[in-house]
């Protein structure tokens, strides 16, 4: 197994677990089985050591994550999806960050909730998840009782996320593309969509609808996507899918920020932002179905 804390025996059978998974690695749906006990790289370039790019409370979250402290986001750095017109490429892609211990983890999110934000906010977890719940389980034992948010590309394993429920209170996972072939071509994973539903479905039985309370997020589950030019996402369907599948009441955010990054540029079809009438679209037939819009 992966190596772990010294005192690993202390901790639940199911943070145990998910150490066992990550070596040979198993954690995401690449099941790449690489070795990072012995310093291999997984897909998501990263090896047996949690890599954090920062840890700051965040005021650009969705509203009813952010409250008047800010969300206590830590950034991972490495990612398991190839998305070629990632925003945060210099983490995601380059791996900009730096080692951090279990105990520095756990202070960290310790030290957020000092400051006063309305959360723990996990992002792009997937691929370091034993790290971080051997690190909120520590963080509860002294005193953490934050809501825990798993802010993830969606790109997840439905036996990983099995054995979250007692760590996440509010999973907020991307839907990006509802057509393999596109999904395929711009994040490396033909999967994605199958994957994705599988996913949420095992989400929204662990959580249900998001649970606000005093204008804040409580515990459930939030959706975002992110519309692309040209209908590339495929939105419509995938709106269709939370609605009919999920839940009539599914709290989404649709977010309209694309604009071209990273290797955007080398396909025509990402080299430019959707138009507002585009993002309009979408997020009038949200409402048609019936979802919560959540900004």
């Amino acid at each position: 197994m992966v190596p772990a804390p010294d005192n690993l025996g202390t901790f639940s059978n199911t943070v145990q677990q998910l150490y066992e998974l990550a070596d040979p690695c198993v954690l995401c749906p690449r099941k790449c089985r690489a070795r990072r006990r012995h310093g291999e790289n997984g897909y998501c370039r990263v090896t047996d050591t949690a890599k954090v790019s920062s840890v700051t409370p965040h005021f650009g979250e969705e509203s009813v994550l952010v409250g008047a402290g800010g969300s206590g986001t830590i950034f991972f750095s490495g990612c398991n999806l190839g998305c070629i017109y990632c925003q945060n490429y210099e983490i995601s892609h380059y791996g900009y960050g730096s080692e951090m211990s279990l105990h520095q983890l756990t202070k960290s999110m310790l030290d957020l909730q000092k400051s006063g934000c309305s959360n723990i906010n996990l992002v792009t977890p997937t691929h370091q998840i034993p790290v971080i719940a051997a690190a909120i389980e520590s963080a509860r034992k002294e005193g953490l009782n934050l809501p825990v948010v798993y802010n993830s590309g969606g790109y997840d394993s439905p036996g990983t996320i099995d054995l979250l429920a007692e760590f996440v209170d509010i999973y907020m996972p991307d839907v990006k593309y509802a057509d393999s072939e596109i999904a395929s071509q711009l994040s490396n994973a033909p999967d994605y969509p199958r994957v994705v539903k599988s996913v949420l479905k095992k989400m929204y039985s662990q959580k249900g609808d998001l649970r606000i309370e005093s204008g804040l997020a409580t515990k459930g589950v939030l959706v975002r996507h992110l519309v692309l030019p040209g209908g590339l996402a495929g939105s419509f369907e995938i709106l269709d899918f939370l609605a009919e599948e999920i839940s009539p009441s599914t709290a989404i955010n649709i977010m309209g920020q694309y604009r071209p990054c990273y290797k955007a540029y080398q396909d025509a079809r990402l080299s430019h932002r959707p138009s507002v009438q585009q993002i309009e679209q979408v997020k009038r037939y949200a409402l048609d179905k019936g979802l919560r819009i959540i900004d």
